[in-house]
């Protein structure tokens, strides 16, 4: 990214609405990206499905592959859905696959909410005591990812004396965060190396769990210049502006099974309309934007690259 530019990511065709997963897309959408002025490629999850969506963690590992520079992240991998042994060396093992590029983004999520449409129950896991459940995986993982060889007590893992090898290439590893409520931020003070609002969520809500997270890292004593503060934002530029918000919220009516979400949440427009809705949300304290189209992906990559991030931050 140039000097003065915010850096911005880009998220990696993922989802695949009426048609085929096409994997010569991803290919040239990454390889493409490499070249243009982005800093990351990002994923996200949603296991169960009606509609084509690639896991997230087989995704990066393909796009990892494919790519040389880009970071590669997650936001958020549900992690109250997964094994913390498994997650911490699949995750681990990735980051030495990639070079040291992988941003592991993790989130409590809902019991039966946007992020996926079935309870825990239907995964085997409990609905009960899912806070806690959450914070014992970060610690295991957190553990495994770097300390030679682990001893654990919780209530939901217990072991002795056991070692995962290789450890991520990053140490620290940068374990970013979701979440919206004052004790999800919290938690991503308190565990994490940044948090990124949600795509799912408009300006006003970001400007509201910025000013908590500047808050609750002033009380920790944290310097907020090592912590991360990005915005998801779902987009799309488009000089007709009901052509545009159509297709978002056909979009959005299949992915989150709500219509007036895009309506609420997305930016779209003319190019200049975009650049100053996109810098109203730096303006707020974003140092990081995650651009997100929900159509015409290659288009856009081109687009925001050319027209829109150099005039951005």
């Amino acid at each position: 990214m140039a000097d003065g530019h915010i850096p911005c990511g880009i998220e990696i065709p993922q989802v695949f609405i009426g048609g085929p997963v096409d994997t010569d897309h991803i290919k040239k959408f990454v390889a493409r990206a490499e070249e243009l002025d982005y800093d990351s490629l990002w994923t996200q999850e949603r296991i169960l499905s009606n509609f084509s969506m690639l896991e997230p963690v087989t995704l990066m590992t393909y796009v990892a592959a494919a790519t040389s520079r880009l970071r590669i992240g997650a936001s958020v991998l549900l992690t109250v859905l997964r094994n913390p042994l498994q997650l911490a060396k699949s995750l681990a093992s990735l980051d030495q696959l990639s070079g040291g590029r992988i941003v592991p983004g993790i989130g409590l999520g809902g019991v039966r909410g946007r992020m996926w449409p079935e309870p825990e129950t239907v995964f085997g896991y409990p609905s009960e005591h899912r806070v806690t459940r959450f914070v014992e995986g970060i610690k295991v993982m957190q553990a495994l990812w770097s300390q030679e060889r682990v001893s654990f007590e919780g209530r939901f893992w217990n072991f002795t004396d056991v070692a995962m090898e290789p450890k991520p290439l990053q140490q620290p590893f940068p374990l970013w965060f979701g979440g919206h409520a004052e004790p999800a931020l919290r938690r991503a003070v308190t565990y994490g190396a940044g948090w990124m609002g949600a795509g799912s969520s408009g300006t006003d809500r970001f400007v509201k769990e910025h000013g908590r997270i500047v808050r609750l890292l002033d009380e920790a004593k944290r310097d907020p210049a090592t912590f991360a503060i990005s915005k998801r934002v779902y987009l799309a530029v488009d000089d007709d502006r009901d052509r545009a918000e159509r297709r978002l919220r056909e979009f959005f009516a299949v992915r989150y099974r709500n219509a007036d979400m895009a309506s609420q949440v997305c930016v779209w427009g003319g190019r200049q309309e975009v650049i100053d809705k996109l810098n109203q949300v730096v303006g707020f304290g974003a140092r990081h934007l995650l651009l997100n189209p929900a159509f015409d992906e290659m288009e856009h990559l081109e687009l925001l690259a050319e027209d829109v991030v150099p005039h951005l931050g």
